[in-house]
Parts: C-alpha cells; structure tokens; sequence
C-alpha cells in the first residue's frame, strides 16, 4: 500500500463506526442527487468510494431489481459499518482502489461519486479511470452533501481557489478526463457536478 492509499485509509478506518452518526440527516440529499443521475431500470452503476453506502439504497431503487450496484471503497472498515448497516442488500461491495478498477471497459452507465475528489492522490488519473469504465453518454455525478464554503467552515477554513472541486477547475480537470461538465450547483445544503462521457476520439 502505497503512502497516499495509506493516508486514506489511517483517516477514515477509525471513522468509520461512528460515521454514519456524525451526518445522520443527509440521507435525502444522497437520494436527491441520485435521483438527478438520470438512472433507468436495468442501469450498471458504482458508487465510487461508497463508504458506508449512504447512497447505495437510492441507487437500487433508481436502476430496480435487473440493474446492478457496485459498491467501491478503499477502506475495509467502511466497508463492513455499510455491511453493518444492511446496505450490503442494495448492492455488491467491494475493497478497490477507484484508480485500478476491477471492471471492464465501457461496462456502466453511471458513476456516482460523494466526497471523492478531494481524497484522491491523483485526480485526473482516478477521473480518467472512471471515465474508462463508464460508456460513451454515460453520466459521473461528483457529490456532497454541503457545499464547498459550507464544508469549509465546517473545518474551520476558507474556501480557496485552488480547491479542484471549484467550476475553473473542476471543468478542465474533467475534460482533459474525457468528461463533459454538464451542470454545477455549489450551494449550502449540497455540491452537485454532473458530467457526460464524451465518446472516444
């Protein structure tokens, strides 16, 4: 394992019991921003870096009992408090690096993704894999339940510029990813980006 992946992990392992405690309310705003995914019955979806799967049981019930739910996180203990929680059900769980996926080329049609970019060690790489497993016209919804100044206070900090989830640079970021950002909310009550799959060159 790797020092960033190893960052990661020491953050949120000895969290992860007590996470779901610490943001008991965001459960509608994880269903609303899956609900503005564009999810069909029968749809192929991961949750990318799902943590406790918060938004596993939306998803399920966006893509209904013929779609499939994958569920990805670097962090084992996350990954049992979803089992804990019962979101096992709504989804198949899996120990990933969002980097390296386990999947094939063009097999999703959607990507939801709460809290992840800030956590990546590289950005442009983990979104150009995601980008690789998701079809062309596929959609990538980049989510939090704050928003950037929100969050910023929360930390006791003010937003910066050089924050990649502002539009400047999230936009590129994305491009040069092989995504198109469709739509940007950064509000109070959530953080919302949602991104297109450009085809191939």
């Amino acid at each position: 394992m790797d020092d960033d992946h190893a960052h990661v992990r020491d953050f949120f392992a000895p969290r992860a019991e007590g996470w779901d405690a610490r943001f008991p309310d965001d459960g509608p705003a994880y269903a609303a921003a899956v609900g503005e995914l564009g999810l069909r019955a029968g749809d192929a979806v991961l949750d990318a870096g799902c943590g406790t799967g918060r938004a596993l049981p939306a998803l399920r019930a966006a893509v209904g009992p013929s779609g499939t739910v994958l569920g990805a996180d670097l962090t084992p203990e996350m990954l049992y408090a979803a089992v804990r929680a019962g979101r096992d059900r709504s989804a198949h769980l899996t120990v990933a690096d969002i980097a390296r996926l386990p999947l094939r080329d063009g097999a999703l049609d959607a990507v939801f993704a709460a809290g992840l970019v800030s956590h990546l060690p590289e950005p442009g790489a983990g979104l150009r894999e995601l980008a690789r497993v998701v079809r062309p016209g596929g959609r990538l919804a980049l989510f939090h339940p704050i928003g950037r100044a929100a969050l910023a206070a929360r930390q006791g900090r003010e937003p910066t510029p050089a924050d990649l989830r502002a539009e400047p640079d999230l936009r590129p970021l994305l491009a040069e990813a092989g995504w198109q950002l469709v739509s940007y909310t950064d509000e109070a009550a959530r953080f919302l980006a949602l991104a297109e799959r450009r085809p191939a060159p």
